[in-house]
């Protein structure tokens, strides 16, 4: 039951976003731009698991994985000048996910 919960919660966000982002693009993006999965997911995994340490390490993964998240977002700033369609885009922004993956994977293993 907890399971559905959080399956709701955070499909409720992501939708409202979604369809919030039809009318005010501006705002969707910065509701977006907060840190709620973040808020959300901790909350559930300390919740859940009871395990203080364990949610540290969690948030400071995400702390490392927030700013190699924004790798996906290179390919769109240089979308116009390039003459770049939106999958080509999105597919490229997908690659230096993999890539900020494995940076992300190795800065975590040093704490």
């Amino acid at each position: 039951m907890f399971f559905v919960f959080k399956i709701l919660l955070s499909a409720l966000v992501i939708a409202g976003a979604s369809w919030l982002s039809g009318k005010y693009p501006k705002l969707a993006g910065f509701i977006i731009a907060l840190p709620l999965a973040t808020l959300i997911a901790l909350v559930l995994s300390y919740t859940e698991h009871k395990n203080a340490e364990t949610t540290i390490t969690f948030a400071k993964s995400i702390l490392v994985g927030v700013p190699a998240s924004y790798f996906f977002f290179i390919p769109f700033f240089f979308a116009k000048s390039l003459n770049m369609n939106f999958w080509l885009i999105y597919s490229t922004g997908l690659a230096l996910l993999v890539v900020a993956f494995f940076v992300h994977k190795y800065i975590v293993s040093l704490f």
